[in-house]
């Protein structure tokens, strides 16, 4: 059996291949280099999977060993098609930059306001919104990243050279080595090999989200902030605006609890310490280069008078003023920056537990004092150029990324919250009385009577539970670190699984006993935000309900006062999915901000959201720009968080052009939601829509619960997927499961989404859409499908969901999919189930062409087919090579030959994921 990785350009001496420059918008030339390179490194090492890159090779005589090479080659050739790609994207928005302007170039800031000022929104309007423009997205623990640091780092070095092969002005020899050079980088990703050895530690899973932050995000930030100011003063020219530092990150790494037990208070004490040096290593590499820059003297440039007072303040707090002024004399500029550094050295020596000598900065605010100092002093001395091209970067870079780099987030679920308030009550009363069921009124009366009550500072925690302490434990991390380390370490506490009112007071409480609260004005309040996670469809329909009277409780509305104002809210994505399928998550969701907008408007406590997305569409994985303007009006206004996960923090991040481009496109897309008129359609039309979607999600939701519900189900996923096989994958240090029971409620959104993509049924984005469209157009006639056709024009959120829906459906292959059904050992069980994926997928795909008018799917994405057409023969033989191995890995008996089997199987699996370019 072969198969075509690549189509050879057919040179008649392979090997004498000479590389062409890289011309145009089409990833021909940069994908011919790649392969060319790829090919020859697969000569000098395994000249045997010559045939496996030129589509020739009999897969079915290989060995298990030689079988994970060739799975091994083939996912490294996914990787590089990645990176040809994310060059061509570059090349292409360059070129329509140069040609057509600034603003032709969609999710650009240029774009934006280019609009909203034809359209005349006056700046007052962009100045209220920049004001209160909050933008996070957050780097997640979710195990869905299977490449290494090493690796990335590699990767990022062959996109690097990719770049430099553009350039027209390299002789032939210097062509040549680049050439060489990329081939080296190759073959140590060759050698390197992909796939943890070993489950990681957190402390890696840390070093790799920093990892981002060192290669492209400490830079490209400032810049995209920069470009932001820049637009404004081209389309409002004649106005003055102040641009803050509104995008930040955050972070679960080190910090996420839910279902992790390798998550200790002293991981995240450890976690907040490694994130605050890697942002201050950087402001001392900054510090230093001024410091070379900045070589101005006296003679030739007159220092202010009221720098001369600055330096002489900050030379006496230094305690050496007579050295610094004598290494540098007569260079005022350079004093003050040797001042600056001997300040930011103490400070690393504290966070790394070293004794500082000297001064240290107790905060980010003082060295951003001292930077504008600086630019003061230059701007005074005419020097505004300097000031703004050399310093004010480095200023921006601190205020963005502060002493903590990102903002971490707290995470633990309800059900280990509940448990710890139980054992402070059962100590509370002696040990010897059962408390009271949550839930109940007696549970709430004990919750808001403790939340009244003066905290004992007294009270001992040593003799509750190990879970129960070190849950308070970590709330007490909020106090100690937000004043040693930065007031901005933290985020938010997330409470998963929040199910009421009461477990929201709950988190308030502990808070409090682990002694984080506030009471400056002699009234009590939590500094921390908590932010309650709603996650299925159940708890997405409560949470008005449980808003509204959380919002009324005054210990709440005085602590989202002080910490801004606005009531955040997350909404999960997953398992809102797994529980009632794609087009009923999607609306749930829809209709659960709508709703708690209006509420938030109505008790004057603005709801922001935050949205809990994966990488793949069944868990909210849409293009940035249309899902952020699917979203309901007046949702967002300038307040904008987004999980962002494992293979989507490589795709978006690893390369600088790259994530200076993602970071604008959401930026601009945020900005762009805010300013959109009001949508069009009187009260009724808008009604007639909500009623449409209602129905559509009612009768999907039934189709795709019925076959949760079939009998034999989860035997079925089990044996027609890798499910368990995907456990022993080592990218995360969290189990697949929250407490290790053995039902779907139990298993986590993130291997349920996985195992249906890799066994080619993908239900989780399509399932029960067709039986939807059909029941709606069965009681409602041709009426009802002119009705869709409306509403697939007019209504983004049903357009995003067809379309992605639509897409999703050319991932499906119903003939492999019947491979992995074989695997199935019950023939009824597989009978029966199968027969129910086929029967909705023709049915899926009859609906979606007959609303969307389309002769085939997904022909209004001719990128996205290309690119996936481009994959699948191979993802399809490798999909087959799975299942072979699959039956080989649960048959084999012998430990050596398991052993050998089962590293082909997880390369095969790592094969499909980098393939589809998703995971979870």
């Amino acid at each position: 059996m072969t198969r075509t990785l690549h189509a050879s350009p057919g040179h008649a001496d392979e090997n004498a291949f000479a590389p062409p420059v890289i011309t145009g918008t089409s990833a021909k030339e940069p994908l011919d280099i790649l392969f060319h390179a790829l090919l020859d490194v697969a000569r000098r090492h395994e000249p045997e999977l010559e045939a496996v890159l030129h589509g020739t090779a009999d897969i079915s005589r290989f060995t298990p060993e030689m079988l994970a090479r060739a799975l091994q080659v083939q996912g490294i050739w996914f990787q590089l098609i990645s990176i040809a790609e994310q060059n061509t994207a570059m090349r292409r928005r360059r070129q329509i930059e140069r040609s057509e302007g600034r603003e032709a170039l969609g999710g650009s800031f240029a774009k934006v306001l280019a609009e909203a000022a034809s359209r005349g929104i006056k700046a007052p309007r962009i100045q209220t919104l920049l004001k209160d423009l909050r933008i996070r997205p957050t780097i997640t623990a979710h195990p869905t990243e299977g490449k290494r640091v090493t690796v990335l780092e590699k990767f990022r070095r062959i996109y690097l050279v990719l770049r430099e092969l553009e350039m027209p002005r390299w002789t032939e020899r210097e062509r040549n080595g680049l050439m060489n050079e990329l081939r080296a980088q190759i073959e140590l990703v060759w050698m390197t090999g992909e796939l943890h050895l070993e489950k990681p530690t957190v402390e890696r899973e840390v070093a790799w989200g920093l990892h981002f932050f060192d290669e492209s995000l400490f830079e490209m930030l400032p810049e995209v902030i920069d470009s932001l100011e820049e637009v404004l003063a081209r389309y409002y020219p004649d106005e003055a605006f102040e641009v803050p530092p509104f995008f930040q990150f955050g972070s679960w790494i080190g910090g996420d609890r839910d279902g992790n037990p390798y998550v200790t208070a002293s991981v995240t004490r450890e976690t907040l310490k490694r994130n605050a040096l890697a942002s201050l290593r950087r402001y001392r590499d900054g510090i230093e280069h001024l410091a070379r820059m900045l070589s101005l003297t006296e003679r030739s440039l007159p220092v202010p008078e009221a720098f001369k007072a600055e330096l002489a303040h900050a030379l006496s707090e230094s305690g050496d003023a007579r050295a610094i002024a004598g290494r540098n004399p007569g260079e005022a500029y350079r004093q003050f920056l040797t001042c600056i550094l001997r300040k930011l050295e103490a400070t690393i020596a504290r966070n790394e537990g070293r004794s500082p000598t000297g001064p240290d900065y107790a905060s980010a605010d003082g060295l951003i004092n001292d930077l504008r100092t600086l630019e003061r002093g230059l701007a005074e001395a005419k020097c505004t150029g300097l000031a703004t091209d050399l310093v004010r970067p480095v200023r921006r870079m601190v205020e963005i990324f502060r002493f903590s780099t990102v903002r971490l987030d707290l995470r633990e679920n309800s059900t280990r919250t509940t448990q710890t308030l139980q054992a402070l009550w059962t100590q509370q009363h002696g040990g010897t009385r059962t408390p009271p069921e949550p839930d109940t009124p007696q549970w709430r009366d004990w919750l808001l009577a403790e939340l009244a009550r003066p905290r004992n500072p007294d009270r001992s925690f040593d003799d509750l539970p190990d879970a129960a302490r070190e849950t308070l434990d970590t709330f007490a991390l909020v106090g100690e670190m937000r004043d040693t380390l930065d007031r901005e370490a933290f985020g938010a506490f997330i409470l998963s699984m929040t199910r009421s009112v009461d477990d929201v007071l709950g988190a308030y409480l502990l808070a409090k006993e682990a002694g984080i609260f506030l009471d400056a004005t002699g009234t009590e309040i939590c500094p921390l935000p908590i932010v309650p996670l709603f996650e299925t469809i159940d708890d997405l329909r409560a949470a008005p309900a449980i808003m509204k009277e959380l919002l009324s409780i005054p210990v709440v509305r005085r602590s989202t006062r002080w910490q801004g104002g606005v009531q955040e809210v997350m909404i999960g994505y997953s398992d809102s999915n797994k529980d009632g399928g794609f087009v009923a998550s999607n609306w749930e969701l829809y209709k659960a901000q709508a709703r708690l907008t209006v509420l938030g408007n109505h008790v004057g406590v603005p709801i922001a959201f935050f949205h809990g997305r994966g990488g793949s569409v069944s868990r909210g994985g849409v293009p940035t720009h249309r899902g952020i303007m699917a979203q309901p009006p007046g949702s967002i206004q300038g307040r904008f968080r987004i999980t962002e996960q494992g293979e989507v923090v490589s795709f978006k991040y690893a390369n600088r052009g790259t994530a200076a481009y993602q970071m604008e496109l959401l930026a601009a897309s945020v900005l762009e939601h805010a300013l959109a008129p009001e949508p069009n359609g009187n009260g009724a039309a808008r009604l007639g829509a909500d009623d449409a979607m209602e129905a559509l999600s009612g009768a999907s939701r039934a189709a795709y619960v019925n076959l949760l519900q079939t009998e034999g189900l989860v035997d079925y996923f089990q044996a027609a997927s890798p499910l368990d096989e995907i456990a022993l994958l080592n990218i995360g240090s969290r189990p697949a499961r929250r407490f290790g029971a053995r039902s779907l409620s139990d298993l986590r959104a993130i291997p349920w989404v996985f195992a249906w993509s890799q066994n080619r049924h993908v239900i989780t984005g399509w399932y029960g859409v067709g039986s939807g469209i059909q029941s709606f157009l069965d009681v409602r006639g041709p009426e009802g499908e002119a009705q869709l056709r409306r509403l697939f024009e007019e209504s983004r959120v049903f357009r995003l969901v067809l379309d992605e829906v639509e897409k999703t459906l050319l991932m499906v292959d119903l003939d492999i999919a019947r491979d992995y059904a074989g695997l199935v050992a019950d023939e009824g069980i597989r009978s029966r189930i199968f027969r129910l994926v086929e029967a909705e997928y023709a049915l899926t795909k009859e609906m979606v062409l007959r609303v969307s008018g389309g002769r085939e799917l997904a022909e209004r994405f001719p990128l996205f087919r290309d690119r996936l057409q481009g994959r699948l023969p191979t993802i399809n033989q490798v999909s087959r090579e799975q299942v072979e191995l699959l039956r080989r890995f649960r048959a084999e008996s012998d430990d050596d030959r398991r052993e050998a089997v089962k590293s082909a199987l997880l390369l095969s699996i790592n094969c499909i994921a980098v393939g589809f370019g998703a995971t979870g």
